[in-house]
């Protein structure tokens, strides 16, 4: 039961004091607890207009901040709708996308490809986006499937050559007529922390969606507004996508804001069209959430925390990795930025995953906040792409005296788990990788 925060610091109901590595517990919080001049935007703004709807009413705060945003996203995002959260924003990207498509005359595209571990949110539109399946579980019914492509990580495609042949099957099967967009997060958090495809899908992507026409949507929720050490991840991909999904960086922990972000060709689609775009939230783009987002992006300014992140973040993923390196268990740390990923793999070959009994996810966020720091593990997959993985995503504002310590609580759980589970794994096999998955046995 946490009860206050302050700076990279939370307490619970005991006056235990933990160090947050995670932002919040989600990557939200990016500029850290008790924010003065934060609290003091929602405060000012409550005063003078806390909410319209904004069907038929705009108000200062959502226009001024729909300019500032619009200023650092990628050339050419002229146009953004803002929303409550991620899930939201990335139901929006899907709805911009269809419209698109539906306005330019070609009702047929409605299908989305994307990655098959993937995690975009728990509404029905997003879920249809993941191929996991325990994560639909009884909701399947309600939930359009679509076509999905496999991860290129260093276990099963480190080239990428296997998901763009998965990807020319997938368009061959459904019809590339009848596909809509693809959907994907450039940097992953929480469904492969850390993880980015290699330089040949990008480029293979592009090349795609010259030739079949389709739009390139990134689920930015994480990674937008600096997480990675620029105001998009996107700024870094060889191509321009065309609708961008950000949220969590947006309200930094201080406010339910969220935002669909798209080219102007996109806008102008619908604008020369039938000129409507409306099935809206209740709060979207409420003065009060717009006035915390336009303190965030002006604190981030201020205190150039985004050139921050650039400059610290390698640092900081090899701080980690060296204090990892003697750890079998530890095969992989990866990431850009603030946003750090640690995969674990059976220590006798280091290449199989750990054994699922063992639930070795959990273990190291028990044991984490048994050491007084919050981080978030992820656990294997029943579709057999990914295994026990960890998420290193602390704030923005974090010192490097913190940071340090940090990264000295996490290597103390990961090898206070190793040695438990070397011990454990005495006597058995190791587990043989995925054949479903496309990997070796």
């Amino acid at each position: 039961m946490i009860v206050s925060g302050d700076g990279v610091w939370v307490e619970d109901s005991a006056g235990r004091r933990y160090l947050d590595a995670m932002s919040g517990g989600s990557m939200a919080l990016t500029l850290g607890h008790g924010r003065e001049d934060l609290i003091e935007a929602a405060r000012a703004q409550a005063q003078t207009l806390s909410f319209v709807h904004n069907e038929r009413l705009t108000n200062p705060a959502q226009e001024r901040l729909a300019h500032q945003l619009t200023a650092v996203a990628p050339d050419g995002f002229t146009r953004v709708h803002f929303v409550t959260g991620g899930s939201e924003a990335n139901e929006t990207a899907l709805r911009l996308a269809r419209s698109y498509h539906v306005e330019r005359g070609d009702p047929r595209r409605w299908r989305v490809l994307s990655p098959a571990q993937a995690y975009h949110g728990p509404t029905m539109a997003t879920l249809a986006l993941t191929g996991r399946a325990g994560l639909q579980g009884p909701l399947t019914p309600f939930i359009q499937q679509q076509p999905h492509i496999p991860p290129s990580t260093w276990r099963f495609d480190p080239s990428g050559k296997q998901a763009l042949a998965a990807f020319d099957a997938a368009l061959e099967q459904v019809g590339a007529e009848t596909v809509a967009a693809f959907f994907c997060e450039p940097v992953s958090a929480a469904a492969l922390p850390g993880y980015t495809p290699p330089k040949l899908f990008w480029e293979g992507l592009a090349e795609r969606r010259e030739r079949y026409g389709f739009l390139i949507c990134l689920d930015e929720v994480v990674t937008g507004v600096g997480r990675t050490g620029s105001w998009f991840a996107a700024d870094r991909l060889p191509f321009r996508p065309d609708i961008i999904a950000t949220a969590k960086g947006l309200g930094a922990g201080y406010a339910a804001i969220g935002a669909a972000l798209c080219h102007e060709h996109v806008y102008e689609a619908i604008a020369s069209g039938s000129r409507r775009f409306t099935l809206g939230h209740t709060w979207d783009g409420a003065p009060l959430s717009c006035a915390v987002g336009i303190a965030v992006i002006d604190a981030l300014r201020r205190e150039r925390l985004i050139e921050r992140v650039a400059e610290r973040g390698p640092r900081l993923r090899e701080q980690l990795a060296e204090a990892l390196e003697d750890v079998e268990m530890v095969r992989e740390v990866r990431g850009q930025g603030y946003l750090l990923g640690v995969e674990y793999v059976d220590p006798r070959d280091r290449e199989s995953f750990l054994p699922v009994d063992l639930g070795v996810a959990g273990r190291i966020d028990d044991t984490a906040l048994e050491h007084e720091l919050v981080i978030l593990s992820t656990q294997p997959t029943g579709d057999g792409f990914a295994g026990d993985q960890s998420l290193f995503a602390p704030p923005f504002t974090a010192t490097d005296e913190e940071l340090e310590e940090m990264v000295g609580r996490f290597a103390a759980v990961v090898h206070e788990v190793a040695v438990q589970v070397e011990r454990e794994l005495a006597g058995r096999k190791p587990a043989p990788v995925s054949a479903r998955a496309g990997g070796r046995r």
